[in-house]
């Protein structure tokens, strides 16, 4: 989870506020949005981390960049800039994300591949976490070419690695043993 306490706190806030006022899924759908767009634009993160930008310049930029935000993540918003903490904005929704998805009982299963996913494989992938797990799981698919073939599951701390690069690596580390 994110680092920080005082992010915590406040993604447990909105999350029960949005629970209570039915919103929750809303609420997390803009916190996966305010992650992504963080996270793609440097600029906007640099002026949420700006102690020279004045508040209200930021809250017009956020209000215009997420103007479609639920009332919950507008009121999230206000408050993090009424207490100075408008730099922990991102760790507050990855925060959200990670606790809402504990609260459905979901998580996020990453899958490295060396190919794209397929439907068929991506069903058998979501038959692993389930047994794994014992919980369902939404796939997130990452391309990495030099396990050759197979995939690396992770859920959690739970690590399955089913690549061919893997296997070889045994098959060698067992040849120079013997």
């Amino acid at each position: 989870m994110s680092g920080s306490r005082a992010a915590i706190r406040y993604a447990k806030a909105v999350l029960s506020l949005a629970t209570d006022q039915k919103s929750a899924e809303a609420v997390n759908s803009d916190m996966k949005t305010i992650t992504n767009t963080i996270a793609q634009s440097e600029d906007l993160n640099q002026m949420l981390q700006s102690p020279v930008i004045r508040s209200s310049d930021k809250k017009a930029v956020l209000t215009s960049v997420f103007k479609n935000a639920n009332v919950a993540t507008v009121n999230l918003i206000d408050i993090l800039i009424s207490n100075k903490r408008l730099a922990l904005l991102n760790d507050v929704a990855a925060s959200y994300a990670q606790l809402y998805d504990q609260l459905r009982g979901s998580q996020v299963a990453t899958v490295t591949t060396a190919v794209p996913l397929t439907a068929d494989l991506k069903t058998k992938v979501l038959a692993k976490v389930k047994e794994l797990t014992g919980k369902e799981a939404e796939v997130e698919n990452i391309i990495d070419e030099s396990i050759l073939g197979g995939f690396i599951l992770r859920v959690g701390d739970i690590q399955y690695n089913a690549s061919i690069a893997n296997k070889l690596d045994k098959l060698k580390r067992e040849f120079t043993l013997n």
